[in-house]
């Protein structure tokens, strides 16, 4: 009988797990498409959140089948996956209580990111990040949100515009939250 363990690293896993990351990753560059055509060039490595959290661990994937660990990779992605899993399904329930619907890709949206989230933490134990990989880590991510917030750079969610400075406020303190969540791994290995 299989224990999670075995399952979770199982080598045809993590290939369906790459390639499920790699799909992810790619359509969710193709929604910030948009966004993207403009923004200044010098913000573009910031703008698409999501996907890019997700490429992260598709670095960490490629590492794992290859039987080593990019611990900086691990980190940005742990750090990355919990931070934007939980902001966007936070996000999309909020545009589902203001404006009382929200359609197939929100629920699309909602589902993803929950499952970017639970596969960060699903992997905790294999991590091999260090503090310093962790510090990297923290500085892209408050960086990202100074990115965000001060320049204006946020993913656009047109009918939440009004709660932007909220929104803003929320998502430092996730940041904050996530940091902590892989400072806990990292001295845990």
């Amino acid at each position: 009988m299989l224990h999670i363990h075995d399952w979770l690293m199982h080598r045809s896993f993590l290939m369906l797990l790459l390639v499920v990351n790699v799909i992810g990753t790619i359509y969710g560059y193709i929604w910030y498409r948009p966004q993207l055509s403009e923004t200044p060039t010098i913000f573009l490595p910031f703008v698409p959140d999501s996907p890019t959290a997700s490429l992260f661990f598709v670095f960490v994937l490629i590492a794992w089948l290859r039987h080593t660990h990019w611990p900086l990779m691990e980190a940005l992605a742990v750090v990355t996956l919990v931070k934007y899993g939980i902001w966007a399904v936070v996000m999309n329930m909020l545009v589902f209580i203001v404006t009382g619907e929200l359609g197939w890709a929100g629920w699309m949206l909602v589902v993803s990111h929950g499952a970017m989230a639970v596969q960060a933490l699903l992997y905790a134990s294999y991590y091999r990040m260090s503090f310093i990989h962790v510090v990297v880590a923290a500085i892209w991510t408050l960086h990202n949100d100074v990115i965000d917030y001060v320049f204006g750079m946020m993913p656009q969610y047109q009918m939440l515009a009004q709660y932007t400075p909220q929104i803003g406020y929320f998502t430092f303190w996730l940041s904050i939250a996530s940091i902590a969540v892989a400072y806990i791994f990292s001295r845990r290995r």
